[in-house]
């Protein structure tokens, strides 16, 4: 083995995971050029291209992606290497990479965070906001540890922990005394008012579509939203309609919304992980927290929907 390839192998695993040299220099703090060097070293010293152009960006040529799942493994272990050494140096310390929505790590991540900040836990953390498809993605290229995300959301090489089961719920902004069986149906509502919709490609945005074209719903405005908080913005503001999960709207002032829970199919939340995830004592006291909270949030929501 020529170790003096490991740095280059690094450079080639940002590469990987950005999708761009020069967002891989700057993640490295090194210009595009040196890193484009490192990359062009690896595939000359192994004779195999591991990238292509894409754009203005790359991407992984087909032995760059079988590649990918033995270099990332590298990495996971020489952090476990790291972390091992500083035990035994006697200054335990272990960073966690997460990614997760906006509304999920509102709802999950920050009491978890909080409780582990103040036991003073030798941990830190580095907390990424991403849709569920990204999350998973990115937990399934190695660029975060955990990913918090939406069960039908990508990654089917990775293991899965459910936390809790979410149903979806249409939220507007109440347009007068409500009364049991009284007011127009939010999804009777979409008709006329502006449609709120998460980006394409999320899970919300797929559940939406799919919603709109089974009841042949056509709106006649749409307001994209990059994210759940986002959307709940909107509607306690007073404008649009949206899809939004469950937990989302647990700590949200009721007095100005309306809701109802949607026509579709609740989806488990899960905390994923690659196979060969080294679990500390540490990242284990996090993921037992974790999914206690869980717990809890299933019955938030159970509340909301009257269950």
């Amino acid at each position: 083995m020529d170790a003096s390839l490991l740095p280059a192998l690094e450079d080639v695993l940002m590469v990987a995971r950005s999708g761009s040299v020069a967002e891989a220099a700057r993640r490295l703090h090194k210009t595009p050029s040196a890193v484009s060097q490192q990359v062009r070293r690896v595939e000359e010293h192994f004779g195999v291209a591991l990238f292509e152009r894409d754009g203005r960006g790359v991407r992984l040529s087909s032995a760059g992606e079988a590649a990918l799942g033995a270099i990332t493994r590298l990495f996971d272990q020489a952090e476990g290497v790291f972390e091992l050494l500083s035990e035994l140096a006697g200054e335990p310390s272990t960073t966690l990479r997460v990614a997760a929505s906006d509304y999920l790590g509102k709802g999950l991540l920050v009491p978890v965070i909080r409780q582990m900040l103040e036991k003073r836990a030798p941990v830190r953390f580095a907390i990424t906001t991403a849709n569920s498809v990204d999350a998973a993605r990115w937990v399934e290229r190695g660029e975060v540890d955990l990913g918090l995300a939406s069960a039908s959301s990508a990654g089917g090489d990775l293991v899965r922990q459910p936390l809790f089961v979410q149903p979806f719920l249409w939220v507007g902004p109440r347009v007068g005394p409500r009364q049991k069986g009284e007011a127009p149906a939010l999804r009777e509502r979409l008709r006329h008012e502006p449609l709120l919709r998460l980006a394409p490609g999320s899970v919300g945005r797929r559940m939406l579509d799919a919603y709109l074209d089974r009841e042949r719903i056509r709106p006649i405005s749409t307001i994209d939203v990059s994210s759940v908080s986002l959307l709940v913005s909107y509607v306690s503001g007073g404008l649009g309609i949206g899809l939004a999960p469950a937990l989302a709207l647990t700590e949200v002032a009721r007095s100005r919304l309306d809701v109802e829970v949607a026509e579709v199919e609740p989806l488990p939340v899960e905390l994923m992980t690659r196979e060969n995830f080294r679990r500390n004592p540490i990242i284990e006291r996090f993921i037992d927290r974790l999914a206690a909270e869980g717990r809890r949030a299933e019955q938030r929501t159970r509340a909301l929907v009257g269950e």
